[in-house]
């Protein structure tokens, strides 16, 4: 429960300095008093309602910016029988964009306290993500001498719904 509550101070802090921004902005052109800081007691009063969103966008290994790699690797390794392997993807790439992931500190409506609320995303497009080739070696730097399948994917997703997050 005390994560809880600094979670939900840290969200409040953050939702009260985007509208320190945003008030500031609009107090110099109104002639609006300037904002003060809340104590940790008035803090504690301060509901999110909508909580944090945020749009992202993602490029992996995009040939066409200076200096792009052209033989990347992305290996785990795993240790079995005294003998060390590698899972290899060759040449990760790829754009993932997605729109409204949210995250939100909400009352539990059985009254058994608050929890994370992490919204899905409602839009999330693929382009050209994927990877070259996957492998299983010995030696995650030496050349790919198989290949298990490669991955391309393109194309949208929409979403809805959230993760829920509290503990005991």
């Amino acid at each position: 429960m005390a994560r809880l509550t600094t979670l939900r101070r840290a969200v409040a802090g953050l939702l009260m300095t985007g509208l320190t921004l945003a008030a500031g902005s609009a107090s110099a052109a109104t002639g609006v008093g300037a904002l003060s800081a809340l104590d940790d007691q008035e803090l504690a009063q301060v509901t999110a309602r909508d909580g944090i969103s945020f749009a992202a966008h993602i490029s992996l290994n995009d040939p066409t910016l200076v200096g792009a790699v052209s033989d990347s690797r992305l290996s785990l390794g795993f240790n079995g029988d005294g003998q060390n392997r590698y899972i290899v993807f060759k040449n990760v790439r790829g754009k993932v964009d997605m729109f409204a992931v949210t995250l939100g500190v909400q009352t539990r409506s059985d009254g058994g306290g608050d929890y994370i609320a992490i919204g899905l995303p409602g839009f999330v497009r693929y382009t050209n993500l994927g990877f070259e080739s996957l492998s299983v070696q010995n030696d995650p730097m030496a050349p790919v001498t198989g290949n298990l399948g490669s991955l391309n994917i393109n194309g949208t997703v929409s979403l809805q719904g959230q993760v829920r997050l509290w503990s005991h």
